[in-house]
């Protein structure tokens, strides 16, 4: 996942971008980038590593060498950016969150045409290079923006900065979010509200799938008007998203109180206590609290001070090793006792069953799970979420195959909670984890808690449905 911010201001924005684009850095661990257009028109630019270190203290000195009114920020997973790119468009910087499935095909053609790469990306084409090299094939930014629309398969949401102003462009099914916000003498655009409010910016638009909008100091234009069809990321909700934050304006934290309420609505064991995983299972185990009357109890305590992320070392080993650090359990809490702990999601269930024989060497008498979102059985293929080189690695996959002995299987019946194979499933995924029971969210009533219909989320990793 990647997240961005713009600002545009009769003043200097350089504060404002800087510190939104930190309110942004629960959304990427890899890298992030500034750049700006000062007062004389020049592009000051900046990309740094956050795999070692905060994104604060990587550009906190070199702002204060920056000037301008307008510029752009980045938090990605993946590649560098944002890019400063020279084309029959004039000069722009380019900042984008996306996933290209057909990556290698677009540059392929490319190639063919005798055009060539610059930048490359872990190995490979950076792919915000290619959607700047889509772009430049319009006449125009509206033209070249359709272009990656129509080119790219995956997903995309942009933000462009000229001389002009601030483009900012929406994936087209809007599956990644773009905001737009208010306030005296400037406006800003962001993937997560979040960074609005501190800053005193005010929510002023959601921008619709597709839609285009051209935003200068003065005001915001729209360029291409949003399309009909959404399929909005649900994990936004369920996972990804800053508790503060609101997409379709749905708040984050409401919606996870909502989830740990229909858990609790179908759970009747009685135990002595309730908790969330830190951080996003927090709020969906206050939901569960609250709609049971069990008390809410903290039995981990989160170190952070020296151990911020637990996905920023390279090897897996060592991202495990990290992970285990930061939760500490506080056997006080738990000898002795009964719980019931909610997180957002079991991916490969690697953290969570080292947890798990923590808890009950601390004196735990039982560990129940319950889980916000239906079992991960297919592999994102929009955003950077679930994917794994190997589908095995995935605890809902590793378990069917254990079951049936093959991966050549029909996942539809894994994905009916109310199928026998569903219930053998996530009994085996109990076993592989040591817990004492474990339950899922029930599609429906995940929608049902976001508070959008069906048809307008992507929930391509639980149904395996989806639309391109």
């Amino acid at each position: 996942m990647s997240g961005l911010f713009g600002s545009i201001s009769k003043m200097d924005c350089v504060s404002d971008v800087f510190y939104g684009t930190d309110y942004h850095s629960h959304l990427g661990t890899k890298r992030a980038g500034l750049v700006f257009i000062s007062h004389d028109k020049n592009f000051q630019h900046s990309i740094h590593s956050i795999e070692d270190g905060y994104f604060r203290n990587k550009f906190e000195d070199q702002v204060l060498k920056f000037t301008g009114t307008s510029g752009i920020g980045v938090i990605s997973d993946t590649e560098a950016q944002p890019l400063i790119i020279n084309s029959h468009l004039g000069n722009f910087a380019l900042a984008t969150v996306s996933r290209i499935l057909n990556l290698n095909d677009l540059e392929t053609n490319f190639l063919n045409k005798h055009q060539h790469f610059s930048e490359t990306s872990q190995g490979r084409v950076n792919p915000t290079e290619l959607v700047a090299m889509l772009i430049s094939e319009g006449q125009d930014f509206v033209s070249g923006i359709d272009n990656v629309f129509s080119s790219v398969r995956g997903s995309c949401s942009l933000l462009i900065l000229n001389e002009t102003g601030l483009i900012a462009a929406r994936d087209k099914l809007g599956r990644t979010p773009l905001i737009i916000g208010k306030k005296e003498n400037a406006y800003s655009i962001a993937s997560e509200t979040c960074s609005f409010a501190n800053l005193g910016f005010k929510i002023e638009k959601y921008l619709g799938p597709g839609e285009i909008v051209n935003i200068t100091a003065e005001g915001c234009e729209t360029l291409k008007e949003s399309g009909k069809k959404m399929q909005v990321c649900a994990f936004l909700w369920i996972y990804y998203g800053y508790p503060p934050s609101f997409y379709e304006e749905i708040n984050v934290e409401e919606c996870r109180y909502r989830c740990g309420a229909a858990l609790a609505q179908n759970d009747h064991f009685a135990v002595d206590f309730v908790t969330g995983i830190p951080d996003s299972g927090v709020g969906h185990a206050i939901g569960y609290s609250n709609e049971r009357h069990i008390p809410y109890m903290r039995p981990y305590a989160k170190y952070t001070p020296t151990w911020p992320r637990s996905f920023m070392p390279q090897s897996q080993h060592m991202r495990d090793l990290v992970a285990k650090m930061k939760l500490i359990p506080n056997e006080a809490l738990i000898n002795g006792k009964k719980g019931v702990f909610l997180d957002d999601s079991i991916v490969r269930g690697t953290q969570l069953k080292d947890n798990t024989r923590d808890l009950f060497d601390a004196g735990i008498l039982e560990v129940h799970m319950r889980i916000a979102c239906p079992p991960l059985t297919y592999p994102c293929e929009f955003l950077n979420f679930s994917r794994s080189r190997n589908t095995l690695e995935l605890a809902s996959r590793k378990a069917i195959h254990q079951l049936e002995g093959t991966e050549s299987v029909d996942l539809q019946e894994y994905s009916n909670p109310c199928s026998e194979k569903y219930k053998a499933m996530v009994e085996q995924i109990r076993k592989n984890l040591g817990l004492s029971s474990l339950k899922f969210q029930v599609l429906d009533d995940m929608v049902k808690a976001i508070g959008l219909p069906k048809e307008k989320l992507c929930t391509h990793c639980w149904d395996g449905t989806s639309y391109c």
